[in-house]
This record gives C-alpha cells, sequence and structure tokens, in this order.
C-alpha cells in the first residue's frame, strides 16, 4: 500500500493537481478579453509610465483581471462599462478621434475608480461570429474584446456636466 500523505494517498493527491475541465467545458468562451494594440497617446490622456508613478498601472492590472472573469455583456448590464456608440462630440471630450481606428466600432469606457477610465471601442453586435478573410486566412470577429485606446485619469473622455 502506498504511504499516506496530508491524509490520502499519493496518487489521490498526485490526481488531485490534475486539472477537471477541457476548454470546451470551461467558460473561457464567454471571458472579456482586452487587446492593446490600438493604444494611442493623446494629449489629454496619459501614457503608461504616467501610472506607473501612483499605482494606478497596477490598480488598472488588478481591475483587469477582475473584468476578464466575466462577458463583456455583464460589465455593460452593472453599467462598469458604459457604451457610448460613437466618439463622443468636440464639447463633450477633451480628446481626438483617431484617424487608424474603424470608423464604426461602439465607443465605451470601464471605470476603473472615482475620475480613473480606460477609454476605447468594442465591436457591434451585428459582427458578432462574422468571418473575415486577411492574408488567405479566415478570422472571426470578436464581441468580447474591448480595444484600449486611452488612459483617462480625469475623467476627459466623455465630460458630464455639474449642475
Amino acid at each position: 500500500m502506498a504511504k499516506s500523505f496530508k491524509g490520502g494517498t499519493k496518487k489521490t493527491a498526485f490526481l488531485d493537481t490534475i486539472s477537471v475541465c477541457d476548454i470546451e467545458t470551461s467558460n473561457i468562451a464567454e471571458r472579456c478579453k482586452f487587446n492593446f494594440s490600438y493604444f494611442t497617446e493623446d494629449p489629454a490622456g496619459q501614457k503608461f509610465d504616467e501610472w506607473e508613478n501612483n499605482k494606478t498601472l497596477s490598480e488598472l492590472l488588478c481591475k483587469i483581471k477582475e473584468y476578464t472573469n466575466k462577458p463583456i455583456s455583464y460589465w455593460i448590464s452593472q453599467s462598469t462599462l458604459v457604451n457610448y456608440k460613437s466618439f463622443p462630440n468636440k464639447e463633450k471630450t477633451d480628446f481626438t478621434m483617431p484617424k487608424h481606428i474603424p470608423h464604426d466600432v461602439h465607443w465605451g469606457r470601464f471605470r476603473l475608480g472615482s475620475k480613473i477610465r480606460l477609454v476605447g471601442f468594442i465591436l457591434p453586435g451585428n459582427f458578432e461570429k462574422k468571418e473575415c478573410r486577411i492574408n488567405n486566412k479566415n478570422y472571426i470577429f470578436d464581441t468580447n474584446t474591448f480595444y484600449v485606446t486611452f488612459l483617462d485619469n480625469n475623467h476627459k473622455f466623455y465630460k458630464v456636466e455639474k449642475k
């Protein structure tokens, strides 16, 4: 008989370390994803190194970890992610619309703290499961990805009037 290890056999202890789920039975497909390839520096926003000094960058990573546990639709329903659909007009924002971003995306922001926002866009729902072909390969658009475009430490992306 095998020696006992933490109240069970070595075999039991080993089996307890093995994952019991696979990709299809996990919830990996529903989890929100973040993409930073469209990140743009804007005079109204901040660079990553500006957030590094006051621990905001660390807080951002902790929030992203939290936000990736649920789908984007969940965060919209909780008002943590606000979908503005279009880029705010000049009277409502201090930011400039980047020309390299498709014009028909839905702009929004994740609330990170009191005035701190993570600004970017998502793909509209009509792109769900839609395919495209690039360089002789087929790809499927992902409507569960938030494309980070700006860091907004002072709530300047979509300014609200205080009355």
